[in-house]
């Protein structure tokens, strides 16, 4: 068990390293609790929760991944490389799509709701 504490501890450490260093992490959580404070008040159904849900932890988690690469290219070289350059541009890329789905996901699910609400 003091082995399961432990790695809960060091993900936690890794989730507030992402978000006390990292600007769109950041930008992605102020994003999220607005989307999420609107889907409770709309009523969105559990399935449509679990939707949304799932979006958001998948951009968060990409930013997270797109960030320890970085760190690591980081750690590897302070030189401009190719290779380095591509490692970093690829995990841009991931957030890129995540972001792109889950405003996809919101157009799908939130927008309809949002449209009834205004005629």
């Amino acid at each position: 068990m003091l082995k399961f504490a432990r790695a809960v501890g060091w993900a936690v450490s890794g989730i507030r390293y992402a978000v006390i260093t990292q600007r769109n992490m950041k930008i992605h959580l102020v994003v999220a609790i607005p989307v999420i404070v609107t889907c409770l008040y709309l009523k969105m159904s559990p399935a449509e929760l679990a939707i949304i849900s799932l979006t958001i932890f998948l951009v968060l988690a990409a930013e997270m991944f797109n960030t320890a690469i970085e760190v690591v290219v980081d750690l590897f070289t302070a030189d401009r490389h190719p290779l380095a350059r591509a490692a970093k541009d690829v995990g841009a890329g991931a957030v890129l799509l995540t972001a792109i789905n889950a405003l996809i996901v919101a157009y799908l699910l939130i927008w309809p709701r949002i449209a009834g609400l205004f005629g």
